[in-house]
Parts: C-alpha cells; sequence; structure tokens
C-alpha cells in the first residue's frame, strides 16, 4: 500500500450526483386569525406536580401521566394503568382564579375533591403521608 491509498481511504466518502438529500416538506406559512393564548403549568408547578407523582410512583401506586393544554385549562392527569381512565386530573383554570381558586383537584367521577388559589395545599389532598399514631 503506497501513502497516496492511504490517504484516499482517510477522505471522507463524496455524495454521488445521483443521491440527493431529502427536500424540505415544511409546510407553506400562511397567515391566519391570532391563536388563543394556550395555558400551560410553569417549571415550579410542574416540579409540585411531578415531586407527587414520583412519590406516588416509588410507592407504586400511580404507573403514568397525561399533560393537556387546551385555551381554557391545562390539565395533569393520573393514571394506575395506561390502559384505563384517569384516576386524578390536576387542572388549572385562569377563568376560576378570583373566584374559586385557580387549581382543582378532580377525581375520576368528577368529583372536586380540593380547589384553591395554593397548588401545594390543593394537591396535598392526594398525598397521604403516613402518621405516628400514639397508644
Amino acid at each position: 500500500m503506497t501513502d497516496l491509498e492511504s490517504a484516499e481511504d482517510r477522505r471522507p466518502p463524496v455524495m454521488s450526483d445521483r443521491v440527493r438529500p431529502f427536500a424540505s416538506r415544511a409546510p407553506a406559512v400562511r397567515p391566519s386569525a391570532p391563536q388563543e393564548a394556550v395555558v400551560s403549568f410553569d417549571r415550579l408547578e410542574l416540579r409540585e406536580i411531578l415531586d407527587l407523582y414520583g412519590r406516588k410512583v416509588a410507592s407504586g401506586e400511580w404507573r403514568d401521566y397525561a399533560l393537556d393544554f387546551t385555551a381554557q385549562k391545562a390539565v395533569f392527569s393520573v393514571y394506575s394503568r395506561a390502559s384505563e381512565c384517569a384516576l386524578y386530573e390536576i387542572e388549572k383554570s385562569p377563568r376560576l382564579a378570583r373566584k374559586q381558586g385557580l387549581y382543582a383537584v378532580v377525581a375520576s367521577s368528577g368529583l372536586v375533591l380540593k380547589r384553591g388559589h395554593d397548588l401545594r395545599r390543593v394537591i396535598a389532598v392526594l398525598d397521604k403521608r403516613l402518621r405516628l399514631v400514639s397508644e
């Protein structure tokens, strides 16, 4: 093997004229009506919810979750199995912020377990910690 052959082996392969990269399939940008703002959880709210979720997953009670964001509310749904309906939904509804509270925990039956302005207090209804009982 000569020095010329070894230098050719080290060169990156050249793209042939027959091979072309995929064309960009980005949709054409069309001006449309202004869209409504989507309600979502911020970083601190998600941290509180995911801390609770992590504890429940570690204890084996919960197994899956889903996030839904609409113009009216943001929902964090909790499942015990992926194929079932949600056990609980943690909702954030800005239109109820001044009346009943921004946050709510709703059971699978539709019963509102707790509603309020402070997320930590609202989701505390789902976090049943063990307490020492004296005899």
